[in-house]
């Protein structure tokens, strides 16, 4: 049997294996995919099981991303650009890792609007944190021609803007509703917003008709910004399809299999968020 595993602390929340379990059944593997709350303490312990054989690999989530990086053997150049690894893998008796979020928020954005790239010269992004580095990586990666990063931090900003480089730059977070109306993808890579967190204040007013509004939180499923998107004339992007589409590598990894996002995967993961 393939093992494997998310590690996080807490945990219980994670959607991971709904998503890989789905997976495992559809393809008939041998296989399993398992929740596992690791303190901070024992993670290094913990890869060293992984390295040894115990798994095949798994996913790393808060909070664990950068020490996970520290400790892994082999990085990818995804994961050196974000300090961060969310994925990790055995190969003989090193372990790699990579971070996926750059890719699963493309993949998403490309099965969402086609083409979108054509129509987006300028992009704003909100937040400074782990998210926020990963989407600016993905955008520069793809060539877009101006990202400006707002974040209520200023120096996290300039900080994140500056370890990214051209063509990211900061903005100051009380300038973000006249960015609004420069933007061709707004980008809400925080947590505002969110069950449990305090609203995200951006008017979208002066946003052009046809700006696409890209939102990563995905509780509740439909936020107030992307409401407000759409009866402005935006094109609402949610957050669950990044969630899915970044778990398409590990599992391709790990299991030597594919799989795809459908209709019916997301809407397995609805009703998991909807409580029925």
């Amino acid at each position: 049997m393939t093992r494997c595993f998310v590690i996080g602390h807490p945990i219980a929340h994670s959607r991971s294996p709904l998503i890989h379990g789905s997976w495992i059944a559809e393809h008939g593997l041998d296989g399993s995919y398992e929740r596992i709350d690791v303190p901070p303490t024992e993670l290094p312990a913990f890869l060293d099981k992984v390295r040894q054989g115990a798994f095949a690999g798994g996913n790393v989530t808060v909070p664990h991303k950068e020490a996970a990086f520290r400790l892994v053997d082999v990085p990818s150049e995804a994961a050196k650009a974000m300090g961060a690894v969310n994925t990790i893998w055995r190969e003989g008796d090193k372990l790699h890792g990579d971070n996926t979020d750059a890719a699963g928020f493309l993949a998403h954005l490309d099965a969402s609007v086609p083409g979108w790239e054509k129509h987006v010269g300028k992009v704003l992004i909100l937040g400074a944190g782990g998210a926020a580095r990963a989407i600016g990586y993905a955008l520069k990666g793809r060539g877009l021609g101006r990202i400006v990063l707002c974040n209520r931090s200023p120096a996290r900003a300039s900080e994140l803007a500056a370890a990214l480089g051209t063509p990211v730059e900061a903005a100051d977070w009380n300038a973000r509703n006249q960015l609004v109306a420069t933007a061709d993808l707004i980008v809400n890579s925080t947590a505002l917003g969110m069950n449990g967190q305090p609203p995200l204040e951006l008017d979208l007013t002066g946003m052009r008709p046809g700006t696409i509004v890209d939102d990563i939180v995905y509780v509740p499923l439909r936020t107030a910004l992307l409401d407000q998107a759409e009866r402005l004339g935006g094109v609402p992007v949610d957050g669950l399809g990044m969630l899915l589409h970044q778990a398409v590598p590990g599992f391709t990894r790990w299991f030597g299999v594919r799989p795809a996002v459908t209709p019916a995967l997301r809407a397995r993961l609805e009703a998991d968020i909807l409580g029925h």
